[in-house]
């Protein structure tokens, strides 16, 4: 448990909601029912061991946050409990509940047990990829999906790197479940594509044999696309998103735009996703809508992203 201040309420609240829930208690020392409340309140934050964090607000100390937040939220009483996910204010309550309502509260916006050990071993994964132990981080995804197999994220990830390890064939059934979500999910559709062009490149015509053919005849398409699914799937997704321009340059809507959606696929996969942000200096000012964690630019997604754009607007 915290108390907020002015100095703190940005690292404290907005940026540690980015990586845990924070439920914030608003009360007042002459406040009968804060007094209630806030012991329920510090049960449950061990209760729930680290599925949210607790923080809380001296109304009569920290007037300017108090009164923002009721007026956001159109609330005048107190105890007032605020919840904050993501840097952003989503729900709250009012009033010295019952234990059972706040913790029907409190599932409906935190992660569960499960998932948050998914998450952990996916965390690992991620390390120990960077690490250069590719085995070990295939193992901690598959367990990490054991846990939480609804979890979208973690089974794109296992995805990506068993394509990367050339396991094509447990690629496409771990990635299964997502294929319904392909028509409105951008990454579920990504994958979709990836996969497919794996499992294209596999019996795909050598390489120099589709350069000829490619030599011969500037709009063999069919042979382009088949080359930069080679090359997609032997780890130059550059090369191959320079070979789809080419088609794209001479054919927007060549093959219902197999081109345009491999292209699109594979910058949706390399672009780095929003980092968890780090706790930021204190400023002494207050920003009850937080702000979005930003993301890195890549000079090589975001070179590649314009020229795909000055084709289709050629």
């Amino acid at each position: 448990m915290i108390d907020i201040t002015l100095q703190n309420f940005e690292a404290e609240l907005i940026h540690a909601s980015m990586r845990t829930p924070v439920l914030l208690d608003i009360w007042a020392p002459w406040c009968g029912p804060c007094k209630q409340l806030g012991p329920v309140l510090e049960k449950l934050e061990v209760a729930y061991a680290g599925r949210f964090a607790l923080a809380k607000l001296n109304s009569d100390e920290q007037p300017e946050i108090a009164g923002q937040l009721s007026q956001a939220f159109g609330v005048r009483s107190i105890p007032f409990c605020v919840l904050f996910v993501g840097g952003q204010p989503v729900d709250g309550f009012v009033g010295a509940l019952p234990e059972s309502q706040i913790r029907a509260f409190l599932d409906k916006h935190v992660p569960s047990a499960d998932e948050l050990a998914a998450e952990e071993e996916a965390e690992e994964a991620e390390q120990l990829a960077a690490d250069g132990d590719s085995d070990a981080a295939l193992a901690k995804l598959a367990e990490a999906l054991a846990i939480a197999p609804q979890d979208d994220a973690i089974r794109g990830d296992y995805v990506k790197r068993l394509l990367d390890a050339g396991r094509v064939a447990d690629a496409r059934r771990v990635y299964e479940p997502l294929a319904p979500k392909a028509i409105a999910d951008v990454r579920a559709r990504a994958l979709g594509e990836w996969v497919a062009a794996f499992e294209a490149a596999a019996t795909a015509r050598p390489a120099d044999a589709l350069a000829a053919a490619i030599a011969a005849n500037k709009r063999d398409f069919d042979a382009r696309f088949e080359l930069a699914r080679r090359q997609l799937a032997a780890g130059r997704p550059t090369e191959a998103m320079d070979e789809l321009l080419e088609i794209l340059m001479r054919d927007k809507a060549w093959g219902e735009e197999r081109a345009r959606k491999l292209y699109v696929a594979i910058l949706e996969l390399l672009a780095k996703p929003a980092p968890k942000p780090a706790a930021a200096e204190a400023k002494g000012t207050l920003e009850i809508a937080g702000k979005a964690a930003a993301v890195a630019s890549d000079p090589v997604v975001d070179g590649y992203r314009r020229k795909l754009s000055m084709v289709l607007h050629a």
